[in-house]
């Protein structure tokens, strides 16, 4: 079992290869011309369309998003499917991938207050709010960052993902505001689970989220949690229970949703088949999820090929879509404060 683990072996960059890889970390908000602002604005979070991805957000920086793979190494290339899908929905690909080594996702052995550190390196330098996604043990991990950013954690260090070395600071520069913050203190948009609970709490590395998993603290705004019936790995008992659900802490608007039961609970993140078929990608892009704290989609649609993982696709990319938005447009918000300001 020790030998199928799905870790990373870390190696930071060194010498020139670093010094050419920093330089492209500026530590400032992105620019945007005044006419991509303008159109950046007029969208609305909640009806992105294809057009919009391709005719506006393309043009513009999006936010981080860390995966967070499962347990065992045959996941990971499950968690570069996911990826790869959304590569190919519209998202860049410069935002999915670990900038030293190209790496699609973090391991879940991986201690959450390096993921945690490296997320708040990776917003102050690109000025965007990252978000994280999580399979089955990587969603325990999810959780267990948002619980270091719930700043009770002043200690919290900030981690370089270019050297993977733990930096001798505990503040970050916020690039919006320019003042200095503690990194325990980051407010992430947006964080999803899937899979994540059942028998994979009673691991060792998992011990500590046994009575805390399901409790989601203030540390993120809007988080979803996916779970489905028959899931031994994933889920409290095998039923609809209402084990199987995370609330709030306090503002965080926490929806759980309810999958297939086919969806096999080690494949979920394998995506990218998806593409393949026209009709399934419209279909995703013209999804809208329900706004219920616990909703049970369905497929509405029969398609000719193999539609495998469609509605947690479809959620997640609705999420991803909505806050690329909202971080863009919190971004130019913030420039044109600070301008007025001054």
């Amino acid at each position: 079992m020790l030998g199928g683990c799905g870790n990373y072996h870390r190696q930071g960059l060194e010498g020139a290869r670093l010094s050419q890889t920093q330089a492209a970390f500026t530590g400032s908000a992105p620019w945007l011309s005044p006419q991509l602002e303008e159109r950046i604005l007029m969208l609305n979070p909640t009806n992105v369309t294809a057009e919009d991805v391709r005719d506006v957000l393309s043009h513009a920086p999006a936010p981080r998003v860390v995966n967070i793979h499962g347990g065992l190494a045959k996941v990971i290339p499950r968690m570069v499917s996911f990826s790869e899908f959304l590569i190919g929905m519209g998202y860049p690909s410069v935002s999915l991938t670990n900038p030293s080594d190209g790496t699609y996702s973090f391991s879940c052995y991986e201690s959450s207050e390096k993921i945690a550190g490296v997320v708040a390196w990776f917003y102050e330098k690109e000025g965007l709010r990252p978000m994280l996604v999580g399979h089955s043990q990587g969603g325990i991990q999810v959780v267990k960052v948002l619980l270091r950013f719930s700043g009770t954690n002043s200690s919290l260090h900030v981690w370089n993902p270019l050297t993977w070395e733990e930096e001798k600071r505990c503040e970050i520069v916020d690039p919006l505001t320019g003042r200095t913050e503690p990194a325990s203190g980051l407010r992430l948009p947006y964080a999803t689970v899937v899979g994540a609970g059942g028998l994979t709490r009673a691991l060792p590395n998992q011990w500590d989220m046994m009575f805390r998993l399901h409790t989601i603290p203030d540390s993120v705004e809007e988080f979803t949690g996916f779970c489905k019936v028959f899931d031994l790995l994933g889920g409290d008992f095998l039923g609809y229970g209402s084990e199987n659900y995370f609330r709030s802490e306090g503002t965080a608007v926490v929806r759980n949703v309810w999958l297939p039961a086919k969806y096999r609970h080690g494949s979920i993140p394998d995506t990218k088949h998806l593409l393949d078929d026209s009709k399934m990608v419209a279909w995703i892009n013209a999804y809208r999820p329900s706004n219920e704290e616990v909703s049970r989609p369905k497929l509405d649609v029969q398609f000719d090929g193999d539609s495998s993982h469609i509605i947690w696709a479809a959620d997640v990319w609705f999420s991803i879509k909505k806050h690329w938005v909202l971080e863009l447009q919190r971004l130019i918000q913030a420039r044109h404060a600070n301008t007025h300001e001054s």
